[in-house]
């Protein structure tokens, strides 16, 4: 078994394990910088919207031997400013350049194509124009809220049906810190949003419900019979939950993120095809603050809603009362057996967990444990030999 694959069976079986519920006020802090950082971001500049929602032209140029750094320069030059955005795309007719200019530009469409037609040096019939109205970009602007907003209905009414109330709550924080945090990242880097962008937010939300609702069952079985043992609360269930759960995460995560890096970084990147941006930056940020969430953000919201309840403040008291009892017992040289399921504790009329003294087996309730007495006739039958 490799390294890591026995280090996730350490990790399921409680070998090891992280921290994460008790640290809930460490990822409150971590989530608090990052979403202040992408609220100044989308308060203080405000999204790249595309030309799907400005509404403007877009001008192809079908001519080999143009690069995008050539187009570029020369639609800048034109426009006076650096916001045209000039891509390459392929199609039946070869390699074509499109330059997109926003209405906002002031350029008409006869003074664009005549620019382009000498700074590039091809013939004004070559290069085509299209008009797109800011209308399209509205409607499918208002039919995205519409979406988010019936999901985020439909997702509550799941959660709360399947699971509770406390847990729906808990993904649906963690769905809104993913969106708010993958919105802000695309307005701190100044990316044009368009329409693939609006479909990478709605998958982003997906595979964000996706990652949460397996947290959620794996704590849902953990903690189902929670009352009938005293020696974990419910935070301590669900950190070890987590930690069963964590490598199946990681490994998701991360077989979901090759992909898409590959997109944004080499399509994008390095062989410049910038309509992958638009959506691969999104699923990039978006997978990686899902699956931060589901683990730092959900579930340690879910157990702080939790631990609210009596039966689990009752629960609380009961472990609290038995970790004393076995630090004192350790205290006085006797061995505390480490039972995996505890189901009982005994108890005084007050509630306390006695200790026991002198030599023989201490069991992790703290209480010495001795084989009962019993008689001649509580062994044999009665009966009469015949």
């Amino acid at each position: 078994m490799s390294r890591f694959g026995n280090f996730g069976h350490r990790l399921y079986t409680g070998e090891v394990g992280f921290d994460f519920v008790g640290r809930r006020k460490l990822w409150v802090i971590i989530s608090g910088v990052i979403l202040l950082a992408a609220v100044l971001g989308l308060g203080l500049r405000g999204l790249n919207l595309g030309i799907e929602f400005k509404g403007g032209q877009i001008y192809t140029i079908t001519k080999p031997g143009i690069s995008v750094s050539q187009a570029q320069t020369a639609a800048d030059k034109i426009t006076g400013d650096n916001t045209p955005l000039v891509q390459s795309a392929k199609s039946s007719k070869g390699e074509q350049i499109t330059i997109q200019i926003s209405t906002g530009e002031k350029k008409s469409t006869q003074e664009m194509v005549n620019g382009l037609s000498t700074e590039l040096g091809v013939p004004a019939g070559s290069i085509s124009t299209q008009e797109i109205g800011a209308s399209w970009g509205k409607d499918i602007s208002q039919k995205a809220l519409y979406g988010l907003i019936a999901f985020m209905i439909l997702v509550t009414l799941y959660l709360a049906v399947a699971f509770e109330w406390r847990l729906a709550v808990g993904a649906l924080v963690a769905l809104l810190h993913d969106l708010v945090i993958t919105v802000g990242v695309y307005a701190l880097l100044g990316f044009s949003v368009t329409s693939g962008t609006v479909i990478g937010f709605l998958t982003v939300l997906g595979y964000s419900l996706y990652d949460t609702v397996v947290v959620f069952d794996g704590l849902k079985d953990a903690t189902k019979s929670l009352g009938s043992q005293t020696r974990l609360n419910y935070s301590d269930a669900a950190n070890r939950s987590l930690n069963s759960t964590l490598v199946r995460s990681v490994n998701t995560t991360i077989l979901a993120l090759l992909p898409v890096a590959a997109l944004l970084f080499i399509g994008g990147g390095l062989l410049g095809a910038g309509t992958l941006n638009d959506i691969s930056l999104a699923l990039f940020v978006g997978l990686s603050a899902g699956a931060y969430s589901s683990i730092c953000v959900a579930t340690p919201l879910v157990a702080w809603l939790k631990e609210k309840q009596p039966e689990n403040i009752a629960l609380a008291k009961k472990v609290a009362l038995r970790k004393a009892a076995d630090a004192k017992a350790e205290a006085a040289g006797l061995t505390v057996a480490k039972d995996d399921d505890p189901q009982d504790v005994d108890e005084d009329d007050e509630g306390n967990i006695p200790v026991g003294s002198g030599s023989g087996t201490v069991t992790s309730t703290g209480v010495r444990r001795q084989p009962t007495n019993r008689s001649r006739s509580d062994r044999r039958s009665t009966g009469r030999r015949k």
